[in-house]
């Protein structure tokens, strides 16, 4: 079972009143309906949204509505719920909101549709029910989106989110437009909004474990990193040490630097702070990172005369 199944069977569960109940149709058949006729034909592959969906004509208008099963078309193994009301279908389609007193079209529903903010998350269960869909957090990046057919519809679908603050944007796609968000703390509070508890537990509980792991793996990359700048930095100061050596310069260094140059051949892999405490613990002398840091810089500067004058030399 997919994770948009499962939020969408979750939501099926949510109990409504009657101004609920038509803002929830409201979004459903206004992004999912069409009209042939006398008739409003929903579809849908979810039977416990067929189910809601039903009850809800049933519960609002005592409306018994017509079900048909048909193969789906899309590939999917489920079966497709075509959902036909022939009975009040003009009160539904005002009541609703989808169309106004003399029968035209409108192009969003009317603010009383969605009045109040639990009204405003009842149309937006509506249109998810109808075609929305939630990637699985555990298995893939985080994305929801919402596939809309009208622009006027996307563009009210998109403030209702955003009165939310869930930063809900619109792509435009060759047949309708995407309104979708991204990001995994927004996903997690619009899961919220739709009322799906269980699913908002499961979805935080991934993304706290990616998160932790997430952090883990930049942690060890780091780690990483400053591993081999130590080990690149120990191999350019021993590379220098030859040179000095080679040359027979190393009495060109005074007495400190030279007690440096044996402790970096001593001790070739170990970086600049932990040579400093070495250091300090065996000659009884106490020396920082910076001080150590000033003596291999001494190292370096008479490695790179030595190997400048070679050239001239040459």
């Amino acid at each position: 079972m997919s994770y948009t199944t499962t939020i969408k069977q979750e939501i099926a569960t949510i109990s409504c009143t009657k101004s609920e109940m038509i803002a929830e149709l409201s979004g459903f058949i206004r992004n999912n309906g069409t009209l042939s006729e006398d008739t409003i034909i929903l579809t849908t592959e979810s039977e416990t949204t067929k189910n809601r969906i039903k009850s809800f004509l049933k519960a609002s208008y005592e409306v018994e509505s017509l079900v048909e099963i048909k193969d789906s078309l899309n590939f999917s193994k489920k079966d497709l719920y075509v959902i036909n009301i022939n009975d009040k279908v003009d009160l539904i389609l005002k009541d609703i909101g989808y169309i106004d007193e003399s029968g035209k079209l409108l192009p969003s529903p009317p603010t009383y549709i969605v009045g109040a903010n639990e009204e405003i998350r009842a149309y937006l269960r509506g249109v998810f029910l109808s075609c929305g869909s939630i990637n699985d957090p555990k298995t893939s990046r985080y994305h929801m989106e919402l596939l809309i057919f009208s622009p006027d519809e996307a563009v009210f679908v998109q403030k209702l989110l955003n009165i939310f603050d869930l930063n809900a944007k619109i792509l435009n796609r060759d047949k309708g437009y995407m309104i979708y968000i991204k990001e995994a703390e927004k996903i997690s509070d619009y899961i919220k909004i739709l009322g799906a508890n269980n699913a908002v537990m499961y979805f935080e509980n991934v993304r706290v474990y990616r998160d932790k792991k997430n952090k883990t793996n930049r942690l060890n990359n780091c780690e990483q990193a400053n591993i081999d700048k130590v080990f690149q930095t120990a191999a350019a100061q021993l590379e220098q040490i030859e040179i000095i050596e080679n040359t027979g310069s190393v009495d060109l260094l005074d007495e400190r630097t030279q007690i440096a140059l044996e402790y970096r051949k001593k001790y070739p892999e170990t970086s600049i702070k932990e040579l400093s405490e070495i250091i300090s613990v065996e000659t009884g002398k106490p020396l920082t990172k910076s001080g150590l840091n000033h003596r291999l810089r001494k190292i370096k500067e008479l490695a790179e005369r030595i190997k400048k004058q070679e050239s001239k030399e040459k």
